[in-house]
């Protein structure tokens, strides 16, 4: 049963997070929001919106913080292993100068970041406003990068919608959500408690995988589409949101205790970040290759493998 309580849960989380986008952006641009402005902000808090929502309700309960840690820090190694590599086995993926500069540089902060405030034992909610004073400044680098070079950035033509049903979407979107948090949360410490595994096991692997689900597939779609900075963008994005937001959100609402293997698992995290920046200025067009791709690939399922051996 908690199998199929977290299959539910995951099914919840996509279609309540896709509900409040659709309103949410379409409210905004009743409002007169700028495209460029939604996109940033509006869409880009609404794709992170299943890791909030099970964050929050896992950071609420002393018992499953380890889960708040590690679906954070899961989503972010599935992002650059298994998203990024299975995009660049389908098209290499080109990069653009300010993710270079600014974007990728912030995804390797945000692990060493975590690191070093957690090295105490926990992340405390000064930690947590410490991660988030990252993000304000992030989201105020794009928005005024966007505004000021309107031309570097591709911007969706979003549609205004009526008010009562751009509501009513952002309200059942928002119930979705937080039903779907309700079912994955308990039911993933139910299934550590069953087979005696640590829940940190859990949050790595299927909780971390099925928040990432919107994510990979918005970056395997444009990988096809072959707007393939798109995909880039979109998991650099997600990563910065994770941590520097979502993060910082659930260490503020409760102190999160670091787990065992918490160290080598940011470790693992930043060398996902490094080495986007390796494979990209390995080439003079500046792209993520296939090769790349099947590293990434290669490179998560033998931390799996490590991971699955040292269980005891």
């Amino acid at each position: 049963m908690d199998y199929i309580l977290i299959l539910v849960g995951f099914v919840l989380l996509i279609y309540g997070a896709s509900l409040l986008v659709d309103g949410a952006t379409g409210l905004a641009k009743r409002f007169n929001v700028s495209n460029l402005i939604i996109g940033l902000t509006v869409v880009a808090f609404g794709t992170s919106a299943p890791e909030l929502v099970v964050n929050l309700f896992a950071s609420i309960n002393p018992e499953t913080t380890d889960i708040a840690l590690t679906n954070i820090i899961g989503s972010n190694m599935i992002n650059v292993y298994i998203i990024l590599g299975f995009s660049a086995l389908v098209f290499p993926i080109a990069s653009q100068k300010s993710s270079r500069r600014f974007d990728i540089p912030l995804s390797l902060i945000a692990p060493i970041a975590v690191l070093l405030l957690s090295i105490n034992g926990d992340l405390s909610l000064t930690d947590g406003l410490i991660l988030m004073l990252f993000f304000i400044y992030f989201l105020y680098s794009n928005i005024s990068h966007a505004i000021k070079h309107p031309e570097d950035e591709k911007a969706e033509n979003y549609k205004p919608m009526k008010f009562w049903k751009a509501s009513l979407m952002i309200g059942v979107g928002l119930a979705a959500l937080i039903g779907g948090a309700q079912l994955i949360v308990p039911s993933a410490t139910n299934i550590a408690l069953r087979f005696g595994i640590s829940q940190s096991i859990i949050g790595l692997t299927i909780i971390a995988l099925g928040t990432s689900l919107p994510e990979l597939a918005t970056s395997v779609v444009a990988a096809f589409k072959k707007n393939s900075d798109i995909a880039l963008g979109n998991v650099i994005g997600s990563n910065i949101f994770n941590v520097f937001f979502i993060l910082a959100t659930s260490a503020v609402i409760r102190p999160l205790p670091s787990y065992q293997g918490m160290t080598f698992d940011l470790i693992i995290t930043a060398l996902g970040s490094l080495m986007i920046l390796i494979f990209i200025y390995s080439n003079k067009k500046r792209t993520i290759k296939r090769w790349g791709g099947l590293v990434f690939i290669i490179s998560y399922a033998l931390f799996l493998i490590w991971k699955i051996s040292h269980l005891n």
